[in-house]
């Protein structure tokens, strides 16, 4: 006699897409009312809307103003299992830059260890300015002593696809 039956299934941590996960004795009833066999349950991941596991590693966009960049600040991030952790962004810091966290991402299966947090650094620069913002930008330009920045900068042309540097994070990973 078949039958349908709610089964809740403990799902290990670190437990990535496509493993699955055996329940003993909870499968159908054997030939001639035997033992029952095993369940097994494959596991799919949703993805998520900020982090992309990549293994035991997460990798996430965090978008900092030009001047912040710059000058350096700190941004707040709310980490899976962790809460709220605190991520300095030093002077200076430069585009496509990547700040790794030991230890706060994904926890490994069957282990206390867990991945690293790999926060990518997306420095954005503001589309509009007043006139005493440009004049502020022009003295500084006037000023800036890392000339050859300057000079690459000019010479530089864009050769990204569509879409910021999560959407590309996204695309490798997920094999697109």
């Amino acid at each position: 006699m078949r039958a349908r039956r709610e089964i809740s299934v403990k799902i290990p941590a670190g437990v990535g897409d496509g493993m699955r996960v055996r329940l003993a004795a909870q499968g159908e009833v054997g030939p001639g009312g035997g033992p029952a066999g095993d369940l097994y349950v494959e596991v799919h991941e949703q993805a998520h809307d900020v982090f992309v596991r990549d293994g035991d590693d997460l990798h996430f966009t965090i978008s900092v103003p030009m001047a912040e960049a710059a000058l350096g600040t700190s941004v707040t991030v709310n980490v899976i299992g962790d809460g709220d952790t605190e991520i300095t962004i030093v002077p200076g810091t430069q585009p496509a830059s990547v700040i790794t966290l030991r230890g706060l991402g994904m926890p490994r299966l069957r282990s206390e260890a867990r991945g690293d947090l790999h926060a990518h650094i997306e420095v954005t620069v503001p589309t509009k300015l007043d006139a005493r913002a440009k004049e502020l930008l022009d003295e500084f330009k006037g000023r800036s002593t890392d000339q050859a920045a300057v000079r690459t900068t000019r010479t530089a042309t864009a050769t990204s696809g569509g879409g910021g540097l999560f959407s590309r994070l996204r695309e490798t990973f997920s094999g697109r």
